[in-house]
């Protein structure tokens, strides 16, 4: 019973982290209040558009690869922030990297969507 209530502490404590970094995200990043609104207009469409629900799950796919991209981008940028202002070269790297993951996430989706609905 122990091991039971202890597994479930932690699954609360998880979600509930998860859910300050998904708030904070929100609330400091407008690149993710953007994919959110995009997600919430895109995600019907997803299942509506296409014919199969394979290619239903593709499209729904692509668009949590972009927000789960954005969210480490967040994280890398919040980590190399927390050091100080100044500038440094390879912080600059770091975030123009993730920067770039998050890129190639759209990219990635929109090529998606056009497959799989042209």
């Amino acid at each position: 019973m122990n091991g039971k209530i202890y597994s479930l502490t932690r699954l609360v404590k998880a979600f509930v982290y998860s859910w300050r970094g998904l708030k904070f995200t929100w609330q400091n990043e407008t690149a993710f209040q953007q994919e959110i609104l995009a997600l919430l207009v895109m995600l019907p469409l997803a299942f509506w558009l296409p014919e199969t629900r394979i290619k239903s799950a593709l499209l729904v796919m692509s668009l949590f690869v972009v927000l789960i991209t954005e969210l480490i981008n967040t994280a890398i940028e919040a980590a190399i922030d927390r050091h100080g202002d100044e500038h440094h070269h390879w912080a600059g790297v770091a975030k123009d990297v993730a920067s770039s993951a998050v890129l190639l996430a759209l990219i990635q989706c929109a090529i998606v969507w056009l497959l799989v609905l042209f």
